[in-house]
């Protein structure tokens, strides 16, 4: 165990695809257990996932896993209800923690060797961030340093851990995720992600 928590962010309601892309079919697995799977493949504990929309067809995918599951029947007001209620989760099961790495659930391509990565990198340079970069983009997952947890909590919107991101891009540890770009959210990015 290395004192590194996880979040996945899972509770919206995927308006644009029509249908809950937590579920969406992955080689045989819904995307929410992939991800999930992940997650606990790592040395990160506690892994802590934040449901909300659809709540009763997710569950049930995630059900046997060891994960500390969080309702947020604050979803509809954005990311940042779900970073907090996921915070508190963490907080709840295991007080230690030194740093936390927010996850979403539609990033197809997401490895534990990426997450490892991070992990090492942060326990080596101790940078306050460590984020992923693709194309022009700077994003999840990122892993955040316990001295930026209150900004966290402070978040407001839909825009998740974002804005605090960018506010310390110029002391963030970026590595490159390429296929992190791929996110599935609407049907057509679906169809495109299985034709490969």
């Amino acid at each position: 165990m290395n004192n590194i928590g996880i979040i996945i962010l899972a509770a919206g309601e995927s308006k644009r695809m029509g249908s809950p892309k937590q579920l969406l079919d992955i080689d045989g697995k819904s995307l929410i257990r992939r991800t999930a799977e992940v997650a606990l493949a790592t040395d990160c504990y506690p892994v802590v996932l934040v449901i909300g929309a659809n709540k009763t067809q997710i569950a049930p995918e995630i059900i046997d896993l060891p994960l500390t599951v969080i309702d947020n029947p604050m979803w509809h007001e954005g990311m940042s209800a779900s970073v907090k209620m996921g915070m508190a989760g963490m907080y709840m099961t295991y007080k230690d923690v030194k740093a936390v790495i927010m996850l979403v659930c539609d990033q197809p391509y997401l490895s534990v060797s990426l997450l490892d990565r991070m992990v090492e990198i942060y326990q080596k340079k101790k940078p306050p961030i460590v984020a992923c970069k693709y194309g022009e983009q700077v994003g999840v997952p990122a892993l955040f340093d316990r001295t930026l947890f209150e900004e966290l909590l402070t978040l407001t919107g839909d825009k998740g851990a974002k804005p605090l991101l960018m506010s310390h891009l110029d002391e963030t540890h970026l590595i490159s995720f390429e296929a992190g770009s791929i996110d599935l959210d609407t049907r057509e990015d679906y169809e495109i992600f299985q034709k490969g």
